[in-house]
């Protein structure tokens, strides 16, 4: 696998050149985390907020699952540290012109950054929770980004989640994270744009064109997870709906359900193959206010990054990635790893 030759890649999703270079790296096979996520065996910790009876610890709540019961699934609460505020007056469009000048341009920090407490139980991860579990997860996600929509300020939700500490994570209970912005984020719009200019010169959509067997790890009946043709890093994987869907919050119950047996299963075989990672997932999907029929071009993903290389110097000058493994070789090494089902599992 290591001999292959250097390659320059660009996929139409993202249109970002990534350098793959298996010469700067050992065996894909060998791939492993140098600072696993350590998970806890304690199932409580007085010290922690998001713990089942420390609520009284946590920044005020949202809604739970189930609503008003003592003994909840999952909780929604507000940061207690939030990027964005929605105290905050947002600017009016009208007033925008006003607020730039010769260095830049600036807005009122308004928006809203929640967490959302996966389970009661400390010592659970998502990838311990059943394909169900999950799967009322995704759809507490849903249920929030739909409360966002009716407030026409908000442009876009970003759904993501930072498992371990060198991935960001300041907390060990399990949990993610969504932040309802004023804007469309840089990186959302140069791949809104990549799809759209794929779409005006094929008159079809990018990622259901996604076809390789070669980069495939599994498919289940709504959904498949693969490398990406230009994965920016090694062993990135996407979970992609195979109906067009340019907005995540979408999801009915039944792909929610379906969804989280295919996260699930990813989950476990990056931990089994790559030492427990840290990683992010994140859920990349459309803006707010753009109407399912305005967007043939658009189609929403899950993509989830182990963290096994640091960004550098090259990399942040650029915005070019070196990516160490080829993704069909990152694709065939995580379709043979065996998963075996854990108890509970639906």
């Amino acid at each position: 696998m290591g001999s292959r030759p250097p390659e320059i890649r660009k996929d139409w999703v993202t249109n970002r050149w990534v350098i793959f270079s298996p010469a700067r790296a050992k065996r894909p096979s060998d791939f492993k985390s140098k600072s696993p996520a350590t998970p806890t065996q304690q199932q409580y910790q007085q010290s922690c907020p998001f713990c089942l009876g420390n609520e009284h610890d946590c920044a005020p709540e949202i809604f739970r699952v189930p609503p008003d019961d003592p003994k909840w699934k999952l909780r929604v609460v507000q940061n207690l540290y939030p990027a964005l505020s929605p105290a905050d007056v947002p600017v009016p469009a009208q007033e925008e012109s006003e607020s730039s000048s010769s260095l830049g341009q600036v807005m009122t920090g308004f928006g809203f950054h929640d967490v959302v407490i996966e389970s009661p139980v400390h010592s659970l991860q998502l990838s311990d929770l059943s394909p169900t579990q999950i799967a009322h997860v995704l759809l507490t996600y849903t249920t929030r980004i739909h409360h966002f929509i009716a407030n026409h300020s908000i442009k876009y939700v970003q759904v993501f989640k930072n498992h371990g500490a060198s991935a960001g994570a300041s907390m060990s209970h399990s949990h993610s994270q969504m932040m309802a912005l004023p804007i469309v984020p840089p990186a959302v719009a140069a791949r809104l744009d990549s799809m759209k200019d794929y779409f005006n010169r094929t008159g079809k959509c990018s990622v259901c064109e996604f076809n390789s067997n070669d980069l495939l790890i599994h498919a289940s009946p709504h959904f498949i997870s693969v490398v990406p043709y230009a994965a920016t890093f090694p062993f990135e994987i996407w979970i992609i709906p195979l109906t067009h869907s340019p907005h995540f919050h979408q999801l009915d119950a039944d792909k929610a359900v379906d969804l989280g047996g295919i996260l699930k299963l990813m989950l476990r075989k990056m931990a089994l193959q790559l030492n427990n990672p840290p990683f992010n997932f994140m859920i990349q999907t459309s803006p707010l206010q753009d109407s399912a029929s305005e967007l043939p071009h658009s189609h929403w993903f899950l993509q989830i990054i182990p963290q096994l290389s640091v960004a550098a110097g090259f990399e942040i000058g650029t915005g070019c990635y070196i990516n160490p493994v080829f993704p069909e070789d990152a694709a065939k090494i995580l379709r043979e790893v065996n998963v075996l089902p854990l108890e509970g599992d639906d």
